[in-house]
């Protein structure tokens, strides 16, 4: 018997063992790990192996008739076959926008991380302010801007940017533009993350060992902010690739991505397995650009 049991303390209750302390501790954290656990299998994990089912239900079957789990891998084949130049357009959509979005975000979270001194929070709150409003009110708002009578337009023409017929909605520029506003904010914060911890003191060792402005970027700011670049490349790529509003309310047919050939699926035509196919086929591509995307960076054990 332990000697810690007959222990009294002040309050005439015996003092617990070392080690039982020890062992509660040691599964405190997988207890508060529980309702995450518990939403993300309830949320997740149940919706994904029902969707999984759904791809593979009888693409003879209705809504009114029923479906039937037959096993029908062939119904990823098909949707393929039939659909692969809105998952080609998703991409390079996606891809597009995510090189405008490198090119504007960039510059602004290290202006905002190394420069902007008392304005930081001001410009931190500018960036995040448009997702105070719905998602879809952004578009509609964009949708104006881009509009054959607007202001934009009108400027363009004057510039002769554009001809007299020409125009920005309803074209592939509209898709990409809207694209690049909606997520560019989750590109801007992980970076402005990564920048912020940067020390100046590296940069102007830099300098003083005579590297260029250039150099200094290329071997020294961007080799430590890469965590924050890799993070914000793949928060806006990923929901990007998937989207469909930009492309309904922007673009036409002929711009729809795989979101909108998804969204028509489930909601208008009621080809389920067809959609729950094109839904696996989007996941499963979208992951292996990401893990081909880590492992040209060297990044392994950022995740």
């Amino acid at each position: 018997m332990s000697v810690f049991a007959h222990v009294p303390t002040g309050s005439g209750q015996p003092v617990s063992p070392p080690a039982a302390r020890s062992a509660r501790y040691r599964f405190l954290p997988y207890l508060l790990l529980l309702p995450g656990a518990a939403w993300l299998l309830l949320f997740f994990a149940v919706p994904l192996v029902q969707l999984a089912s759904a791809s593979l239900y009888d693409p003879e079957g209705s809504l009114s008739t029923g479906y039937a789990l037959t096993w029908a891998f062939g119904n990823y084949p098909t949707a393929l076959q039939q659909y692969w130049p809105q998952f080609s357009r998703s991409f390079m959509y996606a891809g597009i926008a995510l090189v405008l979005a490198l090119l504007m975000g960039y510059p602004l979270a290290y202006a905002i991380a190394q420069k902007a001194g008392r304005w930081k929070n001001l410009l931190l709150v500018c960036v995040v302010a448009p997702m105070f409003t719905s998602f879809l009110v952004r578009t509609l708002a964009w949708k104006t801007i881009l509009s054959d009578n607007g202001w934009l337009v009108g400027l363009l023409r004057d510039v002769h940017l554009l001809g007299p017929d020409g125009r920005l909605l309803a074209t592939p520029i509209a898709v990409v533009l809207g694209l690049t506003y909606n997520f560019l904010p989750f590109l801007v914060l992980p970076l402005y993350a990564s920048l912020e911890r940067l020390d100046p003191r590296l940069l102007e060792a830099a300098s003083d060992l005579y590297a260029s402005p250039l150099k200094t970027f290329r071997r020294v700011t961007l080799p430590l902010s890469m965590p924050g670049l890799i993070a914000g490349t793949l928060l806006f790529f990923i929901p990007a690739t998937g989207d469909y509003i930009n492309a309904e309310l922007l673009g036409t047919p002929n711009q729809f991505m795989i979101g909108n050939v998804i969204d028509s699926a489930f909601l208008v035509r009621l080809d389920y397995p067809q959609g729950a196919a094109l839904s696996f086929l989007l996941m499963s591509a979208i992951l292996a650009v990401v893990f081909v995307y880590l492992r040209r960076a060297g990044t392994e054990d950022v995740l």
